[in-house]
């Protein structure tokens, strides 16, 4: 993997995962209890052997970059090892980033100075393992000029997603982003090749097809743009398939709205989720500050109704359930539940405190909010509808720092 250099594209402003993103890319929200979107690629890239790293940012960045700065600061630079965090600074065009094609273009420098043989794109806003190592194995084998990682997706979700259609050899002959009417795959009527977001070119050609597109008024988007010129242009583009970890089905997760975000969480607290923490063999690194360990207090005794407990839940150090009821959810560190309190099928984000009697169904709850005793949230979704967002499907979202009267 010396042969690549990465670029994660991690500038998204994330408009329908409001108001998690109100305050942070999309990258930086918080996930799984401990970790933040973007620990899931790098984490790949660790595990894969990649070494070299720019991550591309725009929008709110300051969370994101303190993140990378206090937990991803573990590479060697005597050993030509790096992440470097990249902010638009219009060295190629007197403006923003354009899309996520402009973005790497406007960075097209760092190839040049570097002239890789391979340039991988990664989206730093996705949930998946995926070992990129046999990505450019399976490139050079097929004498690639790009390559799109692609996972099977229900037929539905295409007008959601880029989606490509392959041969008996897995070349692309087609590619399109967000079709109504997609073809699915030939014998399975009820799936798609999906996207993920991945590219991995031959740097010649990356720079050509940026440099052509750059000229063009079009999205400057990879899935939009550059790939169906790829494939205008005569390209060998194939599809790379994710295969699944551990005898499991391929896992990966578009965490681009609420209601995909909620139901990601919520797959981690199944007995045995099809996306698994706990490999030893492909860890998830993050920044963790130090906690105590999670304590539950009241054993019921004489008050058989004040027991703290948590039932298929993630819960990580410095928590206290005090004598409250969680399950079905995930917790960050820090979370306080008082007694008598209910919380079930929720998200709750570093910080938060739940009052006496206090009732939370169906939620994600942002950093640092203290609910007060006997609230009731997620239960009842047009009065929440008056204080607080709530998602199509009766998902109740409280903004980070937000005071409940």
């Amino acid at each position: 993997m010396k042969d690549a250099l990465t670029f994660i594209m991690a500038g998204g402003k994330g408009e329908r995962l409001m108001p998690l993103t109100r305050d942070r890319a999309k990258p930086a929200v918080p996930f799984g209890g401990l970790y933040r979107i973007i620990d899931f690629t790098l984490s790949n890239c660790i595990n894969s052997g990649i070494r070299k790293i720019h991550v591309l940012t725009q929008y709110k960045s300051v969370s994101l970059v303190r993140h990378l700065w206090m937990g991803w600061n573990i590479f060697d630079a005597e050993l030509g090892e790096y992440i470097d965090i990249v902010h638009p600074h219009q060295r190629a065009q007197e403006h923003w980033y354009q899309g996520t094609a402009d973005s790497v273009y406007q960075n097209i420098y760092s190839i040049e100075a570097e002239r890789p043989p391979l340039v991988l794109i990664l989206a730093g806003d996705h949930i998946y393992k995926m070992n990129y190592a046999e990505m450019v194995e399976f490139h050079r084998q097929a004498e690639s000029e790009v390559t799109v990682g692609v996972v099977p997706m229900p037929v539905e979700k295409a007008p959601f997603l880029g989606v490509a259609e392959l041969d008996e050899r897995s070349r692309i002959s087609r590619f399109m982003e967000k079709p109504a009417a997609p073809k699915p795959i030939p014998g399975d009527p009820g799936h798609i090749y999906a996207s993920m977001g991945i590219y991995l070119f031959n740097r010649e050609v990356l720079e050509e097809e940026l440099s052509l597109d750059a000229k063009q008024e079009t999205e400057h988007d990879f899935g939009k743009n550059v790939m169906p010129n790829c494939l205008k242009n005569g390209r060998r583009v194939f599809a790379f398939l994710l295969e699944g970890n551990e005898g499991r089905a391929p896992y990966w997760r578009d965490v681009g709205t609420l209601d995909a975000y909620f139901e990601a969480n919520m797959d981690l607290v199944q007995v045995t989720p099809t996306f698994n923490l706990y490999d030893r063999d492909w860890p998830i690194r993050t920044y963790m500050e130090q906690h105590p360990p999670a304590k539950f207090v009241f054993g019921g005794g004489d008050n058989p109704a004040r027991v703290g407990k948590a039932l298929d839940s993630l819960v990580p150090g410095g928590c206290i359930i005090s004598g409250g009821s969680v399950n079905r959810s995930v917790l960050s560190p820090r979370v306080r539940i008082h007694s008598y309190s209910e919380v079930a099928d929720s998200v709750l984000m570093e910080g938060v405190e739940v009052g006496r009697h206090a009732k939370i169904r169906r939620a994600i709850i942002d950093k640092e909010v203290k609910i007060p005793p006997s609230t009731v949230i997620g239960h009842d979704p047009e009065e929440d509808r008056k204080r607080f967002t709530v998602t199509e499907s009766g998902i109740t979202v409280v903004a980070k720092g937000t005071e409940i009267g």
